[in-house]
């Protein structure tokens, strides 16, 4: 069957709704959301886990697309961004903008549809990613510790999404999620550095792959593993962790701390990019550990 020219145009603008809204990584936001949601809620309503999906997709795909409008010109200098849909031309800086924006509005509406606390929170984030994350970028290393915020909402947003209530509970999933970007956004500012370096991006705390920067991984890898564990011991309300699955958790970050350690010792591109892909394994783990705990105690 030929492809059509037609058909072509249809796979193409799939294509670049998918870069637009950077999809796989709203996918791995709306996972640690529904994640999230899991942990705080009695009775599963899957009407509100679905809004929770759709609104968390529209709030991930606003953000990245704002992004992708404001640093259109600094995409073009970039090996790994260069082909997205605005600055390679595919797509009109109006077109981004307006997709941008209406799905601002379509995913704190849909937020609020499950309550108010969620869409402040989706709107919050937003606005930080946008106004206070990009434009960092380019000026300090700090901009990791701004963009942490956002990043780290979505786990949190899922108990809020269930309970309607903001306290120790989401504040210790948002604590989590908050310390894990660190060395996850590190790694990947240490093997793209040289790309980063074209479009002006400080990513790294000491602005340098050396011992400095791979010192900040370990610590800040210690201290996800350290936040990690808290629930265990009874300390965050009705988030709570058994014994056996923390000793899951415990080893899991030994392993991601094995990783950041080599980084330190070998401090190469390759190094920091198997640290990368460990943080992105160890996140979605313990998503599934918390969420798994929490059920077989209900079962049980």
């Amino acid at each position: 069957m030929s492809v059509t020219p037609i058909n072509t145009a249809k796979i193409s603008v799939i294509q670049d709704f998918k870069e637009i809204t950077k999809m796989r990584l709203a996918l791995s936001v709306v996972f640690s959301s529904i994640a999230g949601y899991l942990l705080g809620v009695d009775t599963i309503s899957w009407s509100t886990l679905l809004l929770l999906a759709v609104g968390g997709y529209f709030m991930v795909g606003a953000s990245n697309a704002f992004n992708q409008v404001i640093e259109k010109d600094l995409d073009k200098l970039m090996d790994r961004t260069k082909n997205r849909p605005v600055p390679s031309g595919r797509m009109s800086v109006n077109t981004a903008f307006l997709i941008a924006t209406l799905f601002t509005i379509a995913g704190i509406s849909v937020l609020y549809s499950i309550n108010p606390k969620t869409a402040m929170f989706g709107a919050i984030s937003i606005f930080i990613y946008v106004s206070l994350y990009t434009p960092l970028k380019t000026k300090t290393p700090l901009s990791v510790f701004v963009g942490a915020i956002p990043g780290a909402i979505p786990f949190m947003l899922g108990w809020v999404a269930a309970t309607n209530e903001f306290g120790i509970e989401p504040g210790t999933l948002f604590m989590i999620q908050f310390f894990w970007q660190f060395p996850h956004f590190w790694a990947i500012g240490w093997f793209l550095y040289e790309d980063y370096e074209k479009g002006g991006f400080f990513m790294l705390p000491t602005g340098k792959r050396d011992k400095g920067t791979a010192v900040q991984v370990i610590v800040y890898t210690v201290w996800t593993i350290v936040t990690s564990l808290i629930p265990v011991f009874g300390v965050t309300g009705k988030l709570y962790l058994t014994p056996v699955s923390g000793v899951a958790i415990f080893f899991l970050g030994l392993i991601l701390l094995r990783f950041a350690i080599r980084l330190y010792k070998i401090r190469d591109a390759k190094t920091a990019k198997q640290l990368m892909l460990m943080s992105v394994l160890y996140i979605t783990l313990l998503q599934i550990i918390y969420v798994a705990d929490k059920f077989i105690r209900v079962w049980i």
